[in-house]
């Protein structure tokens, strides 16, 4: 973790990685686990790509990689096993960030939408 996100990053988030959809076509998810963070909100229109809109919840800023659209986050740290029932949002789109000062590891923008 870079010297800035150490100090800035100080809330937690939990997220579920999606795993694709079961043999009865229902969503699957990998166990929830949390990760260090900072966000904020606001509702607004956002565009992922040309023609795809979507109204803009939270915006989840991380060191945390690995997020991919269409997993479930959730501002604040859960165990419950179903994303949908612990009242997470699914990660519309990802914006990457450089990590200007340190280098150490680039910075994201974790968008949920609904």
């Amino acid at each position: 973790m870079s010297a800035t996100a150490n100090w800035s990053y100080t809330a937690e988030a939990t997220i579920w990685r999606s795993l694709g959809t079961d043999e009865w076509n229902k969503p699957s998810f990998a166990a929830p686990f949390t990760i260090a963070c900072d966000y904020g909100g606001d509702s607004k229109r956002g565009n992922a790509d040309v023609g795809r809109e979507f109204v803009v919840k939270d915006t989840v800023w991380t060191e945390y990689a690995e997020a991919k659209e269409g997993d479930y986050l959730l501002i604040g740290v859960s165990t419950e096993a179903n994303p949908i029932d612990a009242g997470a949002d699914e990660i519309k789109h990802i914006i990457r960030y450089a990590d200007t000062f340190d280098r150490v590891a680039d910075d994201y923008a974790l968008i949920t939408g609904v």
